[in-house]
């Protein structure tokens, strides 16, 4: 006999009857838990049929499960347009930030350039937006264009950067004097009435244009002013007109990256991983980039590319006061809003306006996992071989590797090495050596055979750690003589993968699967670099093994065929005179301290 939950029963049949009587129009929603917290906001072009979809069928994620399990009650606020939704969705997520919302990571504040609401005008940066009639331009995220633009306008107008109260009735009863700045014509002095207000405000007024992004308007007008000094014959006037126009120009050349033509239009660009969301944004002006800014999402809920990039657009363009009435996208979005034309580029400026987004939200995206990788390296390793079990199809992430080399010069000393790598790291206590006992000759397909035998008879005899993929130092024939031993004599399912070299003994490809097939790791990334290694790594420790038996077995033959020499006199010997080289060198007398006359005699003859 089962029972029902009644609590569950009448939570669920009070869902229904909220969901079955919403509206089919434009709306926000808001799930709230049993503790009455609003867990999730969300917006919709029809609230009854989006807000139905929730709890009508089974969703694959995990995570919206969950979520659906811990709805308790539903509310909802109507709205005359979609544009609406949008722009309420974002201001409630940022005011309730929502358990299962999705998180925008970057929300520390960034300066803004102040125009001062003061009888004469400051220009300063601040990170304070104070409602007292001054004008804000920003937020910058890349202070250094911040900083490019002050300085222009510092060499452009020389503008007061006191904190005085010049008020004209303060000037006209000389309470001030005048300071350093005016001493270096950094400022006009109008603290003393050295310079007019009319003046002065036309000045603040083409720092405004500037500010805006017009850079253009304000060379065109400083052309025409330098060609009528010219033409009356105040050159010195002209010349000044002339430096301050190379500055603007200067400026211009190195900001303006499209037509001058485009103007007021916004560009997004979005990239994504497993966690998050990269969102890039560009406002351009008079085809300069006056605002750029990179900002990242925490995924919640396995959000869409265009679920996300529709948010990221609601947050700059209202972040940024933005009011262009074109918007350059990667893809095509379900979304509307007012006088807004959305526009994905095939060709031409707006084309390369794309991509120069796309390029800064790739380094962004790149920039934060290197940052991610430096505070958890392990984090490295997992995406390394996260994209091996992607590249070669794996069932499983590959966290135990197991690689094979042999070494041998004419089949003599043959000697063959395993080494393993755990978590993309060498594992080198699990490092084996292997003397070849059944292949007489240099037959390296038989003695990669007998080795791998060896190797995972013992494993499967000791009930010890499998590996997760095998890599052979060869291609198709070593991959297939390993294969042999592994499925067919032991009956094992270990993938199995090939590293082949070119003539230049680099690593050239990788290979996998039967018949083999070449993978297609372009080389210089950091997999690529991986596998690299790890061939490099097993090459290392079989030539290293093969040299010190080689070298064993040359001083073992230079000694033990001489009569009278046995192990002890021997070990005397290399103890005492490190080497055969020198034991050779030494007279009769030296070795004979160590092993008698005799044997010193014996010794003498034979070498």
């Amino acid at each position: 006999m089962s029972f029902v939950n009644m609590e569950e029963l009448s939570t669920n049949e009070y869902l229904r009857g909220i969901v079955l009587n919403l509206p089919s129009s434009p709306g926000i929603y808001q799930y709230l838990n049993k503790e009455g917290v609003i867990i999730y906001v969300g917006k919709a072009k029809n609230l009854k049929r989006r807000v139905y979809s929730y709890f009508s069928k089974e969703h694959q994620s995990a995570k919206t499960r969950v979520l659906v399990s811990k709805i308790a009650d539903i509310r909802y606020i109507v709205v005359n347009t979609e544009e609406d939704a949008l722009l309420l969705e974002n201001n409630l997520i940022k005011k309730y930030k929502p358990r299962y919302n999705v998180l925008l990571k970057d929300d520390k504040s960034y300066p803004s350039i102040c125009v001062s609401n003061e009888y004469f005008p400051r220009v300063f940066k601040t990170r304070q937006i104070i409602r007292n009639g001054s004008t804000y331009y920003g937020p910058y995220s890349h202070i250094p264009s911040m900083q490019a633009v002050l300085d222009l306008i510092k060499k452009l107008y020389p503008l007061r950067t006191c904190h005085l109260a010049l008020t004209p009735e303060n000037i006209r009863q000389g309470k001030f004097n005048v300071c350093l700045e005016y001493h270096i014509k950094n400022c006009k002095g109008p603290c003393i009435g050295m310079q007019s207000h009319d003046e002065y405000m036309k000045n603040i007024a083409q720092v405004k244009e500037i500010l805006k992004g017009n850079t253009q308007a304000i060379s065109d007008a400083l052309m025409k002013e330098m060609m009528a000094l010219a033409e009356e014959m105040k050159f010195e006037e002209a010349q000044k007109i002339k430096e301050k126009y190379e500055l603007i120009e200067n400026y211009r050349s190195k900001s303006e990256v499209v037509s001058s033509i485009l103007h007021n239009i916004d560009v997004f660009s979005i990239e994504m991983d497993d966690n998050s969301a990269y969102i890039n944004y560009l406002h351009i002006t008079n085809g300069c980039i006056n605002q750029a800014f990179t900002f990242e999402y925490k995924k919640r809920l396995n959000e869409t590319k265009e679920e996300l990039l529709q948010l990221g657009i609601i947050e700059m363009r209202e972040r940024y006061k933005s009011c262009s009435r074109e918007i350059i996208v990667p893809f095509e979005l379900d979304m509307e809003l007012n006088n807004v034309t959305f526009t994905i580029p095939q060709r031409g400026d707006k084309k390369h306006l794309l991509e120069l987004s796309l390029l800064n939200v790739k380094q962004y995206k790149v920039d934060r996992l290197k940052q991610a990788e430096k505070l958890n390296p392990e984090q490295r390793s997992v995406r390394l071989l996260k994209e091996i079990q992607e590249q070669l199809r794996m069932d499983k992430m590959p966290v135990h590797i197991e690689c094979f080399d042999n070494s041998n010069i004419q089949g003599s000393d043959a000697v063959a090495a395993c080494v393993v790598f755990k978590k993309a790291r060498p594992s080198k206590k699990d490092y084996r050596k292997y003397n070849i006992k059944t292949v007489v000759g240099p037959d390296d397909y038989a003695s990669m055979q007998e080795v791998v035998r060896r190797r995972y008879t013992r494993i499967l005899e000791e009930h010890g750690e499998l590996p997760d993929l095998i890599l052979t130092d060869g291609g198709k024939g070593q991959m297939e003589v390993v294969r042999q031993v592994i499925e067919d004599e032991l009956k094992l399912h270990i993938p199995i993968a090939g590293l082949a070299k070119n003539n230049k003994h680099r690593t050239s490809e990788v290979l996998f699967g039967f018949p083999p097939m070449t993978i297609g790791i372009k080389q210089g990334t950091p997999l690529f670099h991986l596998l690299e290694n790890i061939q490099d790594e097993v090459h290392r420790f079989a030539i290293t093994f093969h040299r010190d038996k080689r070298s064993k077995s040359q001083i073992a033959s230079a000694l033990d065929n001489i009569k009278g020499i046995g192990e002890k006199r021997k070990t005397a010997l290399l103890k005492g005179f490190k080497s055969v080289a020198r034991i050779k060198k030494a007279t009769l007398e030296e070795l004979a301290a160590v092993v008698g006359e005799s044997a010193a005699q014996s010794i003498k003859e034979s070498l």
